[in-house]
């Protein structure tokens, strides 16, 4: 392992890209700690104290504590995220956007413009509701956040957050085309894991202390490694169909006749599903923090993270959103039409409407496996804290999207230094992405 780590600094091109991702991901560190104009901060710090369990909780860890500061990046990367998700929901009801997707690189390269227009707009409505809402907010002590509320403030910070975010996107942008791995899910990936320092320092003092056993944290570190294994095996898993493609003769030359298959993910909605669902049930929550109504607060003590009523939505909503969004995402009817285009079938199967229907039937099943193990991970967390105390939440949306982005990172890695006749990073094997 450590031969293979030091042939990566051997690749001249390899070492320019780790060094770029390495330094733009620090630029992001730091913008992170740069505050917004007009903003008290330490009426802010008291002020997220009261609402860790709230939507701006859950956006905060994907903005690696930026919210919390209302830095310059305080929306993060999620408008970017929305708005590609909203045009990936277009282009099943939207015909134009459909031939644009249907159109190679060029209609990629409009459907990206399209995102970047949707990422800007979303920053803007976001960012002016913001500096609404931060001028009706007060810490602990009564002390208004934002120090001199009027257009002044709001204008000020809506373009503050908007061209953040902007910056943001650029910055992935940068990162994908002259780094190594995917920018934005990098970005994602050091907002997450900037909040593992301090959680091991807790964990360390708990110890010393006496509050955790060393035992117990022996048993929580295998529990770790095996929930982090099991999700690596997950996310690298297929479900392959054999494909059989025809001989075909054109002029004088003969193609086809070769066997190949196609790899359906089990986890084919990746992360989407608990966004989605942690979004819709920590809304309630959040406006139980607005609006100062006994109803409010029951539907909030109702689906506090620690209840049974709460996980089963959660599991309920995940396990939908695996459905839909996968639907949404491939397409079952297009594949076998474009395998039929150039003569492939599967054995036993009739080209056309029943390959179709067999590639949808097995991507059914394999959904629900998928959908059980992503719930699974997801409640991973509340079972930990409830049941052993732990003082760190482990599992869930976050190590989901951590170990993916490291996954589809090492694989580009691995892959520059086997293109360049060097050793990959695992011997004896080869790392797949998620993407196979």
């Amino acid at each position: 392992m450590m031969t293979a780590i030091g042939n990566i600094f051997k690749i001249p091109e390899l070492k320019r890209r780790i060094t770029i991702t390495l330094l733009l991901l620090a630029v992001y560190r730091i913008g992170c700690h740069i505050p917004t104009p007009g903003i008290d901060s330490a009426a802010l710090t008291s002020f997220f104290e009261q609402a860790g369990g709230t939507l701006l909780g859950f956006f905060d860890m994907f903005a690696g504590g930026a919210m919390k500061r209302l830095s310059v990046f305080a929306l993060g990367i999620m408008p970017y995220i929305s708005s590609s998700i909203i045009l990936q929901l277009l282009t099943v009801v939207v015909p134009y956007l459909e031939r644009l997707q249907k159109e190679g690189e060029m209609g990629r390269r409009k459907i990206v413009q399209y995102t970047r227009y949707g990422t800007v707009i979303l920053s803007i409505i976001q960012g002016f509701g913001i500096a609404m809402w931060m001028e009706a907010q007060h810490g602990m002590e009564g002390a208004p956040i934002a120090l001199h509320p009027g257009w002044s403030f709001r204008l000020m910070t809506t373009i503050t957050l908007a061209a953040g975010t902007s910056f943001l996107m650029w910055l992935g942008e940068q990162i994908t085309e002259r780094g190594i791995g995917n920018g934005i899910s990098l970005i994602i990936f050091a907002g997450i894991v900037a909040s593992m320092p301090a959680a091991i320092v807790q964990t360390s003092q708990l110890i010393k202390t006496g509050e955790l056993g060393p035992i117990l944290m022996l048993g929580i570190v295998a529990l770790m490694v095996a929930v982090i294994a099991f999700i690596v095996y997950m996310e690298t898993s297929h479900r392959r169909i054999p494909v059989q493609y025809a001989k075909r003769i054109i002029g004088r030359r003969m193609y086809g006749g070769q066997t190949t298959h196609l790899p359906l993910k089990i986890n084919t909605a990746g992360v989407i599903p608990p966004i989605f669902a942690s979004s819709i049930l920590m809304f309630p929550a959040t406006i139980a923090n607005f609006v100062n109504h006994p109803w409010m607060q029951k539907i909030q003590n109702f689906l506090q993270p620690t209840t049974l009523t709460y996980n089963l939505l959660f599991v309920g909503f995940i396990i939908f959103f695996c459905y839909f969004y996968t639907a949404v995402v491939f397409n079952p009817v297009d594949v076998a039409e474009n395998m039929k285009k150039y003569g492939g079938f599967i054995p036993g199967i009739r080209p056309g409407s029943s390959t179709a229907d067999y590639i949808d039937r097995v991507l059914t099943r394999i959904t629900l496996g998928g959908a059980i193990y992503v719930a699974g991970v997801c409640v991973l967390p509340t079972f930990l804290y409830a049941r052993f105390n732990v003082p760190f939440y482990f599992g869930g949306t976050a190590l989901l999207i951590v170990v993916g982005v490291a996954l589809d990172t090492v694989q580009q890695i691995e892959s520059h230094m086997l293109t360049r006749h060097y050793e990959g990073l695992i011997s004896g094997g080869r790392i797949k992405g998620r993407r196979g």
